[in-house]
């Protein structure tokens, strides 16, 4: 009796092991398309808050329609057709990992501490008056703690002027490295210049703060107190994601056809 006690105890354990095993599942694969819409939302967001378009009494997708998503080519700057990179369909970190879709980085041009580029990019065409506005790029770049994901926002006058900044995922330092989500310290990046006269990168932030009496000014942003390591990698992700390796070819041509130097 007390072995028959003892299978019939271990037979209600496992089934309703079992039974909970089933319900998890079912709640996640349920559930997976409201997670995929939320962080596409949350990532649109994103995309708004760096033009500087986000509006929290307008719905995303409301504001998001001025947005013009298209693709690139990064090692030519030129825009792809949609049937060779569908923008609807692109997932850009997914491309990073992806070593048939991605490029290894030479670990003297890694400023930014990703290893891989993916071959194409998403950019962000904000149009307004049937021109285009402004361009917000995705960059990343790894910080003391993790890889910052984010967006910069480029005025499209001049393709040299930063509109905005945003990240929407990283794991830096609440309080420290993780000021970089701080709207105040976001708001010193717009009006900043990224290409210096010679045409390269000479963006960087600050250990501490930007002297406004210095002839630099307009390339330096204010630094976080503590959070050298990760400010530091937001220089790092600067420097690459403009740089020729990334960026650059593109908005170089997009300032031929606009006649304009940076």
């Amino acid at each position: 009796m007390a072995h028959e006690s003892t299978t019939k105890a271990y037979a209600t354990t496992v089934g309703l092991a079992v039974v909970c095993s089933v319900l998890v599942s079912s709640a996640a694969v349920g559930l997976r398309p409201r997670q995929e819409a939320n962080r596409e939302r949350y990532i649109r967001k994103s995309i708004l808050v760096a033009a500087g378009l986000y509006d929290p009494n307008v719905p995303v997708a409301e504001t998001f329609k001025q947005i013009e998503t298209r693709i690139i080519d990064l090692d030519s700057g030129d825009y792809v057709s949609k049937d060779e990179v569908d923008p609807d369909r692109f997932d850009q970190i997914a491309s990073a990992d992806d070593t048939e879709a991605s490029t290894p980085i030479e670990a003297a041009d890694d400023v930014a501490g990703i290893r891989r580029r993916e071959n194409h990019s998403a950019v962000y065409l904000v149009n307004g008056g049937g021109d285009v506005k402004q361009i917000v790029l995705p960059v990343r770049g790894k910080g003391l703690w993790s890889t910052m994901i984010g967006f910069m926002a480029v005025d499209a006058g001049d393709l040299n002027t930063i509109n905005g900044i945003t990240f929407y995922d990283h794991g830096e330092t609440p309080g420290l490295g993780g000021e970089i989500d701080n709207p105040v310290w976001q708001g010193h990046w717009k009006g900043k210049k990224v290409y210096g006269g010679d045409g390269s990168v000479a963006l960087k932030v600050l250990k501490g703060a930007a002297d406004s009496g210095s002839p630099e000014i307009e390339y330096q942003v204010d630094g976080i107190s503590g959070a050298t390591l990760t400010i530091n990698g937001v220089t790092g992700l600067v420097q690459y994601w403009f740089g020729g390796k990334a960026f650059k070819p593109y908005l170089d041509r997009l300032r031929e056809e606009k006649g304009v130097q940076p």
